[in-house]
């Protein structure tokens, strides 16, 4: 169906405004709703592959939207505008749609290209995750189970390497050294699991910089895209930063000249994010605060691994190589974060 013939069952004057694609994101197919020339709505079909359970995320924002609304807080929490019958989707043959407000006089960025969107965008992330202390995170329903558990990451991987193809383990020889060779960020990851010291709080799960809007000054606004908002330990939010960030070459680059880490930027990730969190967070936690970087890089590589010596069925590729390139990109990239910030 037509993304316009969803429009309808939000807006009884659906006929007035005009649909256009708008984004690149890689999960949802997304819309802009505008009125001539102003952008309206954020019109968004959930990729019910990767989020199987559209209803967990509509009752996970009810129960945040509820603290916030609770404790008066000046928050901007972006909650879906419902359909005229009352819900949160239109849903039809299984497709689901959802309408938000456009922000008005924000923008958003593709990629981190100064040390000053890295603090403004940490700072968000740090704000959000602050604004919910004392909130019950059993509330929260996973909306992608297992997402960041890097331990059942390396059951998948060692799954892989058991059932997957025998060619291409053969060819990832050197790369499974490696993962294998770093098994000691698995089990530091085990041990955080069971501390006491370890808190797990509301965290957004994927902090790329296309997730903060920013104003007209280039500071941050507010945080968006709230889907895989789970309960989980901060090392998700600050690695996924770091993940993301620091390099001037991102996971698809081939050419590793352009994959390495930028200190000023990581120590600008760091102290945005800490501006709200530091106050929150426990000792061994804030001397965790590099971990995370590796936690996160790491398990990225191993994902793009598993998912090569299990023939491109996650991710997808464009060329028979591609999750093994982006596996050798994350790895090097691994690496260079560990000479920075160690």
């Amino acid at each position: 169906m037509e993304p316009y013939l969803f429009l309808q069952d939000f807006l009884p004057d659906a006929g007035t405004f005009d649909v256009i694609p708008f984004g690149n994101g890689l999960i949802h197919k997304t819309y802009l709703v505008q009125r001539g020339a102003e952008p309206i709505y954020v019109l968004q079909e959930v990729n019910t592959a990767v989020f199987t359970d559209p209803l967990a995320i509509s009752m996970n924002l009810h129960h945040l939207n509820d603290f916030l609304v609770q404790r008066d807080t000046t928050n901007f929490f972006p909650m879906p505008i419902p359909t005229i019958s009352g819900m949160d989707y239109a849903e039809h043959s299984g497709t689901y749609f959802r309408l938000t407000p456009f922000v008005k006089g924000t923008h958003a960025l593709d990629s981190c290209l100064t040390p000053e969107q890295a603090f403004e965008a940490s700072r968000q992330f740090g704000k959000f995750t602050a604004a919910f202390k004392g909130f019950d995170t059993n509330l929260l329903k996973p909306t992608i189970p297992g997402f960041h558990d890097l331990g059942f990451r390396w059951t998948q991987f060692t799954t892989a390497l058991i059932k997957g193809n025998p060619s291409r383990i053969s060819l990832a020889h050197k790369q499974i050294q490696e993962i294998n060779a770093y098994h000691a960020l698995v089990e530091r990851y085990n041990t955080i699991q069971q501390s006491a010291s370890f808190l797990k709080r509301v965290t957004h799960h994927d902090t790329k910089i296309s997730n903060v809007l920013f104003d007209q000054a280039d500071r941050g606004a507010c945080v968006i895209d709230l889907d895989t908002v789970m309960p989980g330990f901060f090392i998700s939010d600050v690695g996924d930063m770091c993940r993301t960030y620091l390099s001037p070459g991102n996971e698809e680059d081939k050419d590793l000249s352009r994959v390495f880490v930028r200190k000023e930027f990581y120590d600008a990730i760091m102290e945005g994010y800490l501006e709200y969190m530091h106050d929150q967070m426990t000792q061994d936690e804030l001397k965790t605060m590099n971990y995370a970087g590796e936690f996160m890089i790491y398990m990225q590589a191993l994902r793009f691994l598993t998912d090569f010596l299990n023939d491109d069925v996650y991710y997808g590729s464009r060329y028979p190589m591609h999750n093994l390139d982006r596996t050798i990109n994350q790895l090097h990239l691994l690496n260079d974060f560990i000479r920075v910030t160690r």
